[in-house]
């Protein structure tokens, strides 16, 4: 077997052969040969390939699943299709608190730490920017289209119990903040903090007190990472190794680095099986959903508005502002997000989406590790555009259910609330459902009525997840241009101080000027 290059290889022919060569077999015919460049490319994207035909065959393994069956599957015959789902989301979420606090604390603590300020505010100003503009679009939509003009009796949603808790919009901010600074960091890796209002009967009566603020005001602990808390010390840990000296910083700081390090190995094996675990969990709600006409009925509508509000937002602006910033396209970036893409709509949560999200940037997209680390676990606890955007959407949707007049006070009252609400609610499957509460009260609306949108939640969950993730992703690659100088600063003096017999630290300018002050 032979193989010829083609004349018009030129000077290049030795590298171009590959490429434009040929096969002969025994006979002798020439065959044309699989150019290496599209082996390279499907084997590069393999995973991805095979994790969207994950997702597709989801969707059709649940309806054939679901229209073979002559009665109603049981919960039951749903856990056993779900099984192997439940497992590969099990084995996500078990990654997410060694991955996110490594990860944060090895960024930080190799950063300059005038170079961590600059991140740090450019990806606040990021995130702050981007969710008010979700909400804001969310509001446009929802107040053009009026997808809930015409009443309740024409929605046809079947009546789901829901449990709630009584809660105020105070209480929930405040436990925002005291989640912040948790008592005990392995306290925080199980649980969190909440405050719940104990009924209390009127002064010298013994009627019941309707006033929640009179109420009796407890602290309870809820099975749920507090990751708002790890966040928080992670940083802070990350910015006190700036502080130390060589010698005693270096061997700590190590240890995170190569925790977070063996961390990404184990998740690059585990995101090998997400293909079979996306195709089960997606299977398996599939057949659990109640009714399709409930999807394509009046209630679609509103289901309609929420998918243009999020599909705009995370494939039309978001990318906007990454091509006005980094002056490059976004769809090659975007392409590169596929796989953590299909596992965000998988898995429907953003934190067990976090280890192939920040696979993807580095592998994928080259964002320098030191930015992704420490932007992404941030991120995935407080940017939720696309909870956002729904939670501004769906509060005006039952209020026009309802038909609760809403003035522009109110209005604005949803859009301060939706963006606070997003920041609280978990990277976790219908967290949006618990914070959502929190909006409805601001309009005067019962937690009740959040059974007239229960029954499509499920599913828009997946679609916002994604718009969370993306919007995440280009935040780290628009943070990332932004610090393209200090990073580069950061690595002359990063050589300069390998060259150092001694091995000291080179300070910055800016770490002089704070310690000599």
């Amino acid at each position: 077997m032979t193989e010829e290059t083609s004349p018009l290889s030129g000077e290049g022919g030795a590298e171009k052969a590959t490429v434009l060569s040929v096969e002969r077999d025994a006979g002798g015919s020439r065959m044309p040969k699989l150019k290496s460049k599209q082996q390279q490319c499907i084997q590069h994207n393999l995973l991805t390939i095979v994790t969207v035909a994950g997702v597709a065959g989801g969707v059709v393994l649940g309806f054939i699943l679901r229209g073979s069956a002559s009665t109603p599957w049981t919960k039951r015959q749903i856990m056993y299709v779900s099984f192997l789902g439940d497992l590969f989301l099990r084995m996500l979420k078990m990654m997410i608190i060694p991955l996110l606090v490594c990860s944060i604390v090895q960024a930080v603590g190799t950063l300059d730490l005038s170079l961590s300020k600059k991140i740090g505010l450019r990806a606040i100003g990021y995130y702050v920017a981007t969710t008010s503009l979700a909400v804001i679009q969310g509001i446009l939509w929802v107040v053009l289209v009026q997808p809930g003009v015409g009443g309740e009796d024409d929605l046809n949603v079947p009546k789901v119990k829901v449990a709630s808790r009584n809660v105020t919009t105070v209480d929930t901010l405040l436990d925002l903040l005291r989640n912040l600074f948790p008592p005990n960091i392995i306290q925080a890796t199980i649980f969190q903090s909440r405050t719940v209002l104990v009924p209390t009967t009127k002064p010298n009566s013994t009627e019941p007190e309707t006033d929640l603020y009179k109420w009796e005001i407890k602290d309870e602990w809820t099975e749920g990472s507090n990751v708002l808390g790890l966040v928080m010390f992670a940083v802070v840990l990350g910015i006190t190794l700036t502080r130390m000296e060589e010698h005693a910083r270096r061997p700590l700081l190590n240890v995170f680095s190569s925790m977070s390090d063996a961390a990404m190995i184990i998740t690059n094996w585990i995101i090998w099986l997400s293909p079979f675990g996306i195709l089960f969990l997606v299977s398996s709600k599939m057949i659990e959903m109640q009714s399709l006409a409930v999807i394509v009925g009046k209630l679609g509508f509103y289901f309609l508005t929420v998918l243009m509000g999020l599909f705009c937002h995370g494939f039309i602006l978001l990318p906007a502002m990454y091509m006005f910033f980094t002056k490059k396209s976004p769809i090659r970036f975007v392409s590169n997000m596929s796989q953590a893409i299909a596992t965000a709509f998988g898995t429907a949560s953003s934190n067990a989406s976090l280890p192939v999200s920040m696979r993807c940037l580095e592998e994928d997209n080259g964002v320098d590790p030191r930015v992704s680390r420490f932007v992404m676990p941030i991120g995935a606890t407080i940017n939720m555009d696309g909870t956002a955007l729904y939670e501004a959407v769906a509060a005006i949707f039952i209020a026009q259910v309802r038909q609760v007049p809403l003035s522009f006070g109110d209005v604005l009252a949803v859009s301060v609330t939706a963006t606070f609400a997003s920041i609280g609610a978990a990277g976790i499957p219908q967290a949006g459902l618990v914070t959502m509460v929190m909006v409805l009260d601001t309009v005067g609306l019962p937690a009740e009525d959040i059974t007239l949108i229960i029954a499509v939640d499920w599913l828009l969950d997946r679609f916002r997840t994604v718009a969370n993730v993306l919007g995440d992703a280009l935040g780290a690659g628009i943070v990332e241009h932004l610090s393209k100088d200090e990073l580069e600063r950061m690595d002359q003096i990063a050589a300069a101080a390998a060259d150092r017999p001694n091995g000291d630290k080179v300070r910055s300018d800016d770490e002089w000027n704070t310690t000599s002050m």
